[in-house]
């Protein structure tokens, strides 16, 4: 995202839609005098598009210029208007992810496993993404491929992304995949470990099949490692139709 100096009045209206908080500075104009305007930080900008979409500027000087690789990955993760066309995927992750699975994705004995890294006012560079998708890919983890994370990588067996989009930024990103179940326990250790050797704040997420008894399969690690969590349920209400019938039942998920 950009400021029209030309245009700008620095009224700071803008400053409040920011999630990256603070990011803008003030400049005086070099040829209207009085003149100040505001200028954004394009290291710590996502191109979010926040600012612009809210409408809120009175002169109309915030822009977004038409960005090239390896820059447009920053929108990619960060602006949900953006579908990345390299996997069709709007925003950071799957609808399996995100909302229900309705593609057997999560059958019994695997487990997804996301990452996602990075908040608004934090962010997180590629380069911390990369440290942790290294850190999955010797431990039986397999990308999920219609995530963006994937599509960046130069070599999906060992989680390496590629050079040029390291130094990218995003208000936050998704590393998405499945591993077996009882490779659980040495994943979420490896998380713990990797923690300390990355620059934001990264939170988990493990999905499960709930089994027709009601059992939740990843409870039983999580209460050993003494891990805190919140036990959320996804119900299909019928908006998307499951082709897949893991226990026999017939029923929706």
């Amino acid at each position: 995202m950009k400021v029209d100096k030309d245009r700008c009045i620095g009224c700071k209206r803008c400053f409040a839609y920011c999630p990256m908080g603070r990011i803008q500075t003030f400049h005086r104009h070099e040829t209207i005098p009085g003149r100040v305007y505001i200028e954004i930080d394009q290291d710590a900008c996502t191109d979010c598009g926040m600012c612009l979409r809210a409408n809120i500027c009175p002169v109309n000087a915030l822009y977004q210029p038409e960005e090239t690789w390896p820059r447009e990955v920053r929108g990619i993760l960060s602006n949900p208007m953006i579908e990345f066309l390299g996997s069709q995927t709007p925003g950071r992750g799957t609808e399996e992810m995100k909302t229900t699975d309705v593609k057997g994705t999560f059958p019994p004995g695997i487990v997804g496993i996301g990452i996602e890294l990075g908040r608004p006012g934090v962010g997180a560079f590629f380069r911390d993404v990369e440290k942790i998708a290294m850190v999955l890919a010797p431990l039986g983890y397999h990308f999920a491929e219609e995530n963006p994370v994937t599509h960046f990588m130069s070599d999906k067996q060992t989680g390496k992304l590629r050079e040029d989009v390291l130094g990218e930024k995003a208000t936050s990103a998704i590393i998405e995949g499945v591993a077996p179940l009882e490779s659980l326990e040495e994943v979420l250790v490896a998380l713990r470990k990797v923690s300390n050797e990355v620059n934001t704040v990264f939170t988990v997420e493990v999905i499960t099949k709930v089994t027709p008894e009601g059992d939740v399969p990843i409870k039983k690690v999580l209460d050993r490692m003494g891990i805190w969590y919140s036990l959320n349920s996804k119900n299909n209400l019928g908006l998307g139709e499951p082709y897949f019938d893991f226990y026999g039942t017939n029923a929706k998920n």
